[in-house]
C-alpha cells in the first residue's frame, strides 16, 4: 500500500507541475488583438488557432489526471476513527496526580522534601 501511495504521489506532482507549464504557455485573452495585426501568428508552433486547441485539451487532461490523483490519495488515507476511549485514557501513567514523583535526574542532588515543618511526619491524623 505504501509504494501505491507514493506513485500516486509522484503522478500528481507531475500532474501539478504539466499543468504549469501549459497554463504558462496559453496566450491570454488580451494577446488577440497584437496577434491579429501579424506580430504573434507566424511564430506559434502549432498554427494560428492549433495552438489554442491543443494546449487547452492537454491543460484538461493534466487536470483530470490530477484531480484524479488527489481523490486516489483521499481515498487511501481515510482511516476511520478509533472506537471508545476518551482524551484521558492517552494520558501515560506517570503524569496521573497522586502518582509518586519522578526521582531527579542531577547529579548529587537530594530529594526534594515534602512540604511543612521538617519535623513533622506526613501522616493523616485519625
Amino acid at each position: 500500500m505504501n509504494s501505491l501511495h507514493t506513485i500516486i504521489v509522484i503522478l500528481q506532482v507531475l500532474s501539478a507541475l504539466t499543468i504549469i507549464g501549459l497554463v504558462l504557455l496559453q496566450h491570454g485573452k488580451g494577446a488577440d488583438m497584437g496577434a491579429s495585426f501579424g506580430s504573434g501568428a507566424s511564430g506559434s508552433l502549432f498554427g494560428a488557432t492549433g495552438s489554442s486547441n491543443f494546449l487547452s485539451k492537454s491543460t484538461g487532461v493534466a487536470a483530470a489526471i490530477f484531480f484524479a490523483a488527489t481523490l486516489g490519495l483521499a481515498f487511501i488515507n481515510n482511516k476511520p476513527a478509533a472506537v471508545g476511549g476518551g482524551v484521558m485514557e492517552n494520558i501515560p501513567a506517570s503524569s496521573v496526580p497522586g502518582a509518586a514523583p519522578a526521582e531527579s535526574s542531577v547529579p548529587g542532588a537530594e530529594p526534594a522534601k515534602p512540604a511543612g515543618d521538617a519535623g513533622q511526619s506526613n501522616q493523616v491524623p485519625k
